[in-house]
């Protein structure tokens, strides 16, 4: 069954690196694999290889004595992009391959299949190489294809961990990608049912492991599993495939009644299970899917399962079935992840502009606020509210954040040559107060440079402060002591606990532009804001409102002794050069 292949290299690279096969001794479970196919195929040199960053390395081969050779000039390079053999009849005569290492040790000919997890990843090839110049029929490409499954089958025998989930007993997630297989080679025309069973939410299984211990997860598992088996019936085919998730393949007599059994589900999962003498309550949601065996890939199939199944928990719902636009969101998320890294490696795709922040009382433009975008080259714009969650999920968030602060800085550096511009704002992650070194490091891009720490404002959202730990103040502690100002962003949109006010070292709270911009309308937002102001000079901040659009809002701030605004009243985020150009016309 053709399989999806996964173009995502750090994600294939990891995948290669969690099978520990690269630089190991040679293995004769994958040498007889190679002499077999140079028999079969009449070629006198077969080698197993791996897609390293910049290398295909060897694993095993026949009739051969490399041990690697340069990825950029490897035909394997090529092939793990494909599900089907890549051939060159005659490297002398292909341009990519004519001055090769290989073209140059004599080989002509070159025929590899691809090595392909069950989670579609290219790892290398099994590849035959000749001498002479030839041709691959339609059957020896099949017998190489059918010769790289071997391959992988070796593969998984020797980094998988049998079939069977030892907490619950019931098959795990490889059994399914491998049922799944099956049935679509036996039945293609075969329409199915999943359901994905969630006992219970991340949060919860996070409390119950601090309140009742490491065993809480087992003891859950193994006392609902008989319930989810009792309500799905002997024949439908029940596997584990998380933590605290259940898969059902449904049988074709259950499959017609799968909303019915959904609801039986939900219900016997309710009742109380005991762990470790304590009775736990359940709270499990179902996702559905509807599919054909033949047009979707294994992975696929439990991929949109757990969309399906994360719906029904963020929408409250017992029940969901997979929507296609839920899954278009979480492919674009996927696709923002996956292309994250490589567009703060190449300039372009990234860029900041910059808001004017205008003193009210002298109308003085004082400063500016850094706001990044993205470009995207596929998706076009896309928003910071948008991809910025994501990169808070990953590690993404710190090179990202890197690059803003040495972006903006940078620009700040070069304004300060030709037009004094008080303070740069900069707006910094929750996340990226978790990082120990975070003061150092903004410390260490001041002093390359140039910037005095007192030209530089680290901006954080009201919601991320508001969960603040030690290490969070400690952390904005050591930058007010840089000279860095701290600023409130989003002031009014998190928790409304002012308590946090006392313990963070800020010196400006911005006002978010939701309760600015219906001021001229609102009576009810005219009396907030006033006695946010006032609150706030009390405690000794500043004030800052976003959102300004128009002389009217800006006269109402001015008679509160509002202290700065910004807004498209003033200018809307400019890039740098014409933001260069807006400081001289003031």
């Amino acid at each position: 069954m053709t399989r999806l292949i996964v173009e995502n290299e750090e994600a294939r690279q990891n995948a290669l690196r969690d099978l520990r096969l690269l630089d190991t001794e040679p293995s004769e479970s994958f040498d007889r694999i190679t002499r077999l196919a140079s028999r079969l195929l009449s070629a006198p040199v077969s080698t197993v290889s791996l897609t390293d960053h910049d290398r295909q390395w060897f694993k095993s081969k026949f009739g051969a004595d490399l041990v690697q050779i340069p990825r950029s000039e490897a035909p394997c390079n090529y092939a793990i992009h494909s599900n089907e053999v890549f051939v060159v009849p005659d490297m002398r005569t292909d341009p990519r391959f004519m001055d090769s290492l290989l073209a140059r040790a004599g080989i002509r000919f070159y025929a590899g299949a691809p090595l392909i997890t069950r989670s579609g990843y290219g790892l290398g090839t099994l590849c035959v190489l000749d001498d002479k110049p030839r041709v691959i029929s339609e059957d020896e490409q099949h017998l190489l294809i059918d010769l790289a499954a071997v391959v992988m089958t070796q593969i998984e025998v020797q980094n998988t961990i049998g079939r069977i989930d030892p907490m619950s007993g019931y098959p795990n997630e490889y059994q399914l990608y491998e049922d799944l297989e099956d049935s679509a080679q036996r039945s293609p025309e075969e329409d199915r049912v999943g359901m994905l069973i969630e006992l219970v939410s991340a949060q919860q299984v996070n409390h119950g492991s601090r309140v009742l211990g490491a065993a809480y997860v087992e003891e859950l598992i193994r006392g609902s599993a008989g319930s989810v088996r009792r309500a799905v019936g002997a024949e439908s085919r029940l596997y584990h495939v998380g933590p605290t998730r259940f898969l059902v393949l449904l049988d074709k007599t259950r499959s017609a009644d799968w909303e019915e059994l959904a609801h039986d589900l939900d219900h016997a999962l309710r009742e109380a299970v005991y762990c470790s003498g304590i009775p736990v309550t359940c709270d499990p949601v179902v996702g559905v899917y509807h599919f054909g065996t033949a047009s979707v890939s294994p992975r696929d199939v439990l991929r949109r399962l757990f969309n399906a199944a994360d719906d029904a928990r963020k929408t409250g719902k017992q029940i969901a079935t997979y929507a296609t636009i839920g899954d278009e969101a979480h492919t674009r998320s996927f696709t923002l992840l996956s292309d994250m890294r490589k567009a703060l490696e190449q300039p372009g795709e990234f860029t900041l502009l910059y808001q004017p922040v205008v003193e009210i009382a002298s109308g003085q433009c004082v400063g500016a606020e850094a706001l990044l975008r993205w470009h995207h080259k596929t998706l076009g714009d896309v928003m910071p509210g948008e991809f910025i969650p994501l990169a808070e999920e990953t590690a993404f968030i710190r090179p990202l954040t890197e690059w803003v602060f040495d972006t903006a800085i940078g620009q700040l550096a070069l304004w300060r040559k030709t037009r004094r511009i008080a303070k740069l704002s900069i707006n910094a992650s929750a996340r990226n107060l978790e990082e120990d070194d975070f003061a150092n490091r903004i410390d260490a891009m001041l002093s390359r440079h140039g910037v005095a720490a007192e030209s530089i404002q680290l901006e954080f959202t009201e919601s991320a402060l508001v969960s603040y730990s030690a290490r969070v103040v400690d952390q904005l502690v050591a930058i007010k002591q840089l000279g860095v100002s701290i600023a409130i962003d989003d002031f009014g949109t998190g928790y409304s606990n002012l308590s946090y006010l006392q313990q963070i070292p800020a010196s400006v709270l911005k006002i978010d532009q939701s309760f600015i911009r219906p001021l001229a309308q609102s009576e009810h937002h005219q009396k907030l804001v006033r006695a946010v102001i006032f609150m706030a000079h009390d405690l000794g901040y500043r004030v800052v409102a976003e959102g300004i659009e128009d002389q009217a809002t800006l006269d109402q701030l001015a008679a509160w002794k509002c202290d700065e605004a910004q807004g498209y009243h003033f200018a809307m985020p400019l890039p740098a050069d014409a933001m260069g150009e807006w400081l001289k016309r003031i």
